[in-house]
């Protein structure tokens, strides 16, 4: 792997997440309220860092049910976005999320996990903090690196049990499916995100590949 980025690693472990959630209102800084996109976005990434500092996030792929946001984070971040059809419904505490994506190389996933108790924030030091709380993600322009800053307030993190998962993002992406139930599983509540303009900092990074333990 080259100095550009190196992966992060928990107990001399290295992780990849799945990470499906809901946009509510996504707009650029003074936009109007109205013109705000609400869709179901969903994550595969790996936690890296540069040299020792800037832990963030690298993400292998990210679908979302909008092609307006899909079209908007390629040409405004360079992020492997990918247009999905998906789908969320909720009762009794238990979430189905279904997603299956419409162009690039196929993907699909179902999820369905039971909400559990709340936990407040994460502890510093703790996996749960490493895999949650990243506020810096890199991606590949070219033969150039990019980063974006992230703020939000600490995600208000609940217990989660997974009850079923089917998916096919990971071998989508390169990486070796998913197989039986994620070692961590956990569900947060809603928070403001502000990402700011990425910048550039580096020249022809080589990332490796990350497997979930």
């Amino acid at each position: 792997m080259a100095a550009a980025l190196d992966l992060d690693l928990y107990d001399g472990v290295a992780y990849v997440g799945l990470i499906p959630f809901a946009i509510e209102q996504a707009r650029p800084v003074g936009a109007p309220a109205r013109l705000a996109l609400a869709f179901l976005e969903t994550n595969v990434r790996t936690y890296v860092h540069r040299d020792g500092r800037d832990p963030g996030v690298y993400f292998f792929s990210l679908d979302a049910a909008s092609w307006l946001a899909v079209a908007g984070a390629r040409l405004g971040f360079g992020l492997p976005y990918f247009p999905a059809r998906m789908a969320l419904r909720a009762h009794g505490g238990v979430v189905d999320y279904t997603l299956r994506r419409r162009a690039g190389p196929r993907g699909a996933l179902a999820v369905r996990y039971a909400v559990g108790d709340y936990r407040g924030p994460s502890a510093p030091g703790t996996l749960e903090h490493f895999l949650i709380e990243r506020y810096v993600l890199y991606v590949e322009r070219g033969r150039a690196l990019w980063t974006a800053r992230v703020h939000h307030r600490p995600y208000p993190v609940h217990d989660a049990r997974l009850l079923r998962l089917d998916e096919s993002l990971f071998a989508a992406d390169g990486l070796p499916p998913a197989s039986g139930p994620p070692p961590h599983v956990h569900y947060a509540s809603l928070v403001d995100v502000d990402i700011f303009a990425p910048t550039r900092v580096a020249r022809s990074p080589a990332l490796a590949s990350a497997v979930s333990p």
